[in-house]
């Protein structure tokens, strides 16, 4: 599906943050595995629920300087080629994904693959890009707060950047699942943690290397919203994207398939880069 598609999550634990001065190799060890899962236009999630709320939100324009921060192997960078932008910066942290998205091509001028740590880009963040995306990569990002930094600094103001997350407050690995109460004969969303911050590892191969594993980092809804705050980003879209698929036949479709549609999987959000104090005096 995507960087939060795993195949089985493997505990949690809260965590202390290391600061971010090394660039982060931890989805260079499963570059590999995610490359085959995405493929060159994305997982059905990617093609059916993800890129086009992207998409919808970002609103690219021909001549747009674009940047598409934990690009991955590059599937958004590839979707916004058909957008005619004058330059796509993608960068991602880990090397083996970058030479992957340069391997799917297209080879266009109009993109440009870098090697580098979303949370210090201090050579991007010049304030020139019209717009920014981050999409599927910040609960996987520690250091979430310098990651958003980036993207403010990186955009011109009036400029937009879209964050596409796992949903915060529904879809926390190990704190979050599925329940079936007889008695209603209803679906139901079971919530046991939500407001203290975790880190917790997700293997990616179970049960054949278990040092194959990546973090998700879970935060509250309103450090996202406070760290969009303090980079001078000011929200002013939000969608709560659904899935797409639909549960097989059976006693308890109905139900599943409402429930399917209570509860989203994605939080997109949408901010426009403020004006800085000194423009406005």
């Amino acid at each position: 599906m995507n960087r939060a598609d795993r195949l089985r999550p493997s505990g949690y634990r809260p965590g202390r943050s290391r600061t971010p001065g090394n660039l982060d190799r931890t989805w260079d060890r499963v570059a590999d595995w995610y490359d085959k899962l995405v493929g060159d236009k994305g997982s059905d999630y990617h093609q059916q629920v993800v890129l086009p709320a992207t998409l919808r939100l970002l609103d690219p324009q021909p001549g747009q300087r674009i940047l598409d921060l934990c690009c991955g192997q590059g599937v958004l960078a590839r979707a916004l080629l058909e957008y005619d932008p004058g330059l796509v910066v993608a960068v991602d942290a880990s090397p083996r994904l970058i030479a992957a998205a340069r391997a799917r091509g297209p080879r266009d001028r109009r993109v440009r693959y870098l090697v580098g740590d979303a949370r210090r880009l201090d050579h991007l963040a010049d304030g020139t890009f019209d717009a920014a995306a981050c999409i599927l990569a910040v609960q996987d990002t520690e250091g979430m707060p310098e990651l958003l930094s980036t993207l403010g600094r990186a955009l011109r103001p009036g400029g937009c950047a879209v964050v596409i997350m796992m949903h915060p407050c529904f879809r926390i690995p190990r704190q979050s699942q599925w329940g079936w109460d007889e008695s209603k004969r209803i679906q139901y969303r079971r919530l046991d943690r939500y407001t203290t911050p975790m880190q917790i590892p997700i293997q990616t191969h179970p049960g054949r290397d278990p040092a194959r594993h990546t973090i998700f980092y879970h935060r509250p809804l309103a450090d996202y919203l406070n760290a969009l705050g303090q980079a001078a980003l000011a929200v002013v879209a939000c969608e709560e994207l659904l899935t797409h698929r639909r549960p097989e036949p059976g006693g308890r479709s109905r139900a599943e398939s409402r429930a399917a549609q209570e509860f989203p999987i994605f939080l997109a959000l949408k901010a426009v880069k403020l004006p800085s104090q000194e423009t406005k005096n």
